[in-house]
């Protein structure tokens, strides 16, 4: 039997692009089951300007939150 391995998250306290707490609820609702890692992701350069997070160690980046959680649901197929 094989066990479904489960989605991480991460996503930067420190950077100024992203609104912490909203796209934390945000991925919750995609997958309330998901890994969420909050911390530093030494993505400063991109992190200053847009929201973004890494989605199974990928990075995905985004003109506005918005987008940005359509990208993650796009790229999960959920």
């Amino acid at each position: 039997m094989h066990d479904k391995v489960k989605n991480e998250f991460k996503i930067c306290d420190k950077c100024k692009g992203t609104n912490l707490f909203a796209l934390k609820a945000e991925l919750e609702k995609i997958d309330n089951d998901a890994n969420i890692r909050i911390g530093c992701l030494s993505y400063c350069g991109p992190g200053r300007d847009f929201p973004f997070v890494f989605v199974n160690n990928k990075p995905i980046k985004a003109e506005n939150q918005l987008e940005l959680v359509t990208k993650v649901k796009q790229m999960l197929s959920v």
